[in-house]
């Protein structure tokens, strides 16, 4: 029989399945919404601003976030020029209704000068998070603080802790996806090693994985020492949060899993009787589906799903979303095994792996679409944010997984057609055989038995271990050419390499929606970035130029009349350089022995921030580095001396930014 490779004609289920693709991916793309969607919580706010100069010193430093967080007393630390710790090490919860605030008292008589605050927490979706900003009293000044260039959760802890997450998905794949390949298209392979094997692994790597997770939480969202790991202190600390909980809870649904497991390649594995099998195989897919979601229900309790807006949706949705990625990929992972290992697989088999794919995709679909709305929510956010990126790279490998599968499904009526062309010259044959025997038919000598034992060498006197051996030789050399009649079906060939494509594209994917759980969403990254980033964006616009004044004074003494005209440029906020021209009624430069010079944003009762300029000859004096915190409309105070009792102070409003 000549076998030719697959022909991609049309097909109703097809055309359905690159519809729903398509739709999903299109729809993903467009989905917008309002309000945001929190993950990984991000500062949106802080009480000294980053870089402000304030006049005196403040009674605390207060922070707000994007959504709610976990703190403890040394979450917060603010650091003298020096280093030394200048707040009270005791963390207040200022939230009120919807908004998230903590803060922490300074000590006071603080010296002016640069002050460092660093924060680390953890968020409502179980990642750590950390930042750290400057603020200066008085006017700023060298730092011996050096701000920390690693975020939290990173460092060797940081990438055991990713392996292990790596690992958790995966096994947990492998676990419910072969389990239920087992149950719903291939009933024989529970008594299949290769296939128990698989089954067993992924429970192993899932329970390793976990405890894993949790022994590695504690110097995860804290120290980041790995000898923390062995902490019991930390690890009593880490029970008491949602994430510690829902690993714990994880570890015992896979206790049950384990049970599930022996049934189901013990006594399942050995019942013949139909009708037992029939109930026992329902029994098995009720329990096995209960654990199957428990255990990704851990996921959805504590991560993204767990946090922002519609939780009580989101979370049912994710579990059945991490249904169908396990049973898609698991079963995937299963039927190429079953494809390489296995002596042979029945073509039914294939095909309703086929229509539970096919279900799977439909619910990765639709379920992908709202996950898209909560996390990303528009079109900047899906291509101008890491995670709109990934999504994009995920949706991508979706649609390639569904091409391969295209032709695995093309491949799979081949191989039925293979199958039953089998099957009908196996029948022909059979029956031309026995009606050749039937007239044949001569009576066999009482000695026959005998004779045909001693033939073989397993009579009386024969040699027990060498009939085991012989036994065993003719058992592998049936098995080698079984395996070489399976290598050389060009059908089965055909189909074990496209499926081995579609399970490399799928581990590909596997690695992507990993890790986009541990990337903050694109909805949650713009809403951030438009709250802090006012000002960065502000200084990126084109600079408004140098603001100039001029001020007349008259200070009431001997040649006290005179001109002050004050540049200040480029008038934004930050670093400024001022300079100071003093001229008497002629127009020629004037000579006084001290000027002084402050700045005063009242609306916001910001200063009187001092400055004083340094003398330059021919009446003209300057500051290198004034700075201004903030934009707005600025008072701008400038007191002249011309003699020891004689000074006069003007003032003038200056619009700053």
């Amino acid at each position: 029989m000549t076998t030719t490779a697959p022909r991609l004609g049309p097909s109703p289920v097809r055309l359905l399945l690159a519809a729903t693709v398509f739709l999903g991916t299109l729809l993903g793309a467009l989905l917008t919404a309002a309000s945001p969607a929190a993950a990984h919580a991000a500062l949106t706010g802080s009480n000294p601003k980053d870089g402000a100069v304030v006049a005196t010193a403040p009674t605390e430093v207060t922070l707000t976030f994007s959504e709610q967080i976990a703190m403890g007393n040394d979450s917060i630390r603010v650091l003298e020029p020096s280093g030394k710790r200048a707040d009270k090490a005791k963390i207040r919860d200022m939230s009120t209704g919807g908004k998230v605030g903590y803060g922490v008292d300074l000590l006071p008589g603080l010296p002016d000068g640069t002050y460092t605050v660093a924060w680390q927490a953890v968020s409502a979706d179980s990642h750590p998070v950390s930042g750290a900003f400057t603020f200066s009293i008085g006017a700023p000044s060298q730092t011996e603080v050096a701000l920390p260039d690693n975020e939290a959760g990173g460092g060797l802890v940081g990438l055991l802790y990713d392996i292990a997450r790596y690992a958790a998905y995966a096994g947990f794949v492998l676990l419910a996806g072969g389990a239920a390949f087992v149950l719903l298209c291939w009933q024989r392979a529970a008594s299949v090693r290769p296939v128990q094997r698989l089954v067993a692994y992924g429970w192993v790597t899932l329970t390793a994985s976990t405890l894993a997770m949790l022994l590695l939480r504690t110097p995860y969202t804290g120290s980041g020492k790995l000898a923390d790991a062995f902490d019991l202190s930390g690890l009593r600390d880490v029970l008491e949060t949602k994430t510690g909980a829902a690993l714990v809870s994880r570890l015992l649904l896979l206790g049950a899993a384990a049970l599930f497991i022996a049934v189901l390649f013990g006594a399942y594995a050995r019942r013949e009787d139909a009708a037992e099998k029939k109930d026992l195989t329902f029994g098995l897919a009720m329990g096995g589906t209960v654990v199957a979601a428990g255990v990704a229900a851990t996921w959805a309790l504590s991560e993204h799903a767990s946090t922002g807006i519609q939780p009580t949706v989101a979370m049912p949705v994710d579990v059945l979303h991490l249904l169908a990625v396990a049973g898609w990929l698991g079963g995937l992972a299963t039927l190429l095994t079953a494809l390489y290992r296995a002596p042979s697989i029945e073509p039914s088999a294939v095909h309703r792996f086929s229509r539970v794919a096919f279900i799977c995709v439909v619910t990765l679909t639709v379920t992908g679409l709202y996950q898209s709305w909560r996390q990303v929510g528009s079109w900047s956010a899906l291509t101008g944010t890491s995670y709109g990126q990934l999504l994009l790279a995920k949706v991508a490998l979706v649609v390639v997984m569904v091409g391969v599968a295209w032709v695995s499904r093309r491949w799979t009526a081949q191989l039925a057609e293979a199958k039953q062309a089998e099957q009908s010259v196996r029948t022909e044959e059979a029956e031309t055989e026995q009606a050749e025997a039937e007239p044949a038919a001569v009576t066999v000598p009482d000695d026959s038995a005998t004779n045909a034992a001693g033939s073989g060498g397993q009579g009386e006197g024969a040699d027990p271990e060498r009939a085991a051996q012989l036994a065993r030789q003719q058992a592998a050399v049936a098995t080698a050419a079984k395996k070489k009649a399976r290598d050389a079906d060009p059908v089965r060939s055909g189909l074990r390499r496209s499926v081995l494509a579609e399970a490399a594209v799928a581990v590909a994917l596997l690695a992507v929606t990993t890790v986009l759980t541990s990337t903050e969403p694109g909805r949650t990254e713009e809403e951030a970035a438009r709250i802090t980033g006012s000002s960065a964006q502000g200084a990126d616009a084109p600079a408004p130029g140098p603001a100039e004044i001029t001020l007349p004074f008259d200070t009431g003494g001997q040649k006290g009349k005179g001109t002050v005209r004050l540049t200040l440029g480029p008038a934004s906020p930050g670093a400024n350089e001022m300079h100071l021209y003093l001229t008497d009624p002629a127009g020629k430069p004037m000579e006084v022995p001290e000027v002084k010079v402050s700045f005063t944003l009242v609306a916001k009762q910001i200063g009187p921030l001092p400055i004083r300029p340094d003398r330059l000859p021919a009446g003209h004096w300057s500051a290198a580095a004034v700075q201004i915190p903030m934009p707005g409309e600025w008072q701008v105070q400038v007191t002249v001396r011309t003699s020891d009792i004689d000074q006069a102070t003007i003032d003038k409003n200056v619009k700053i930014g």
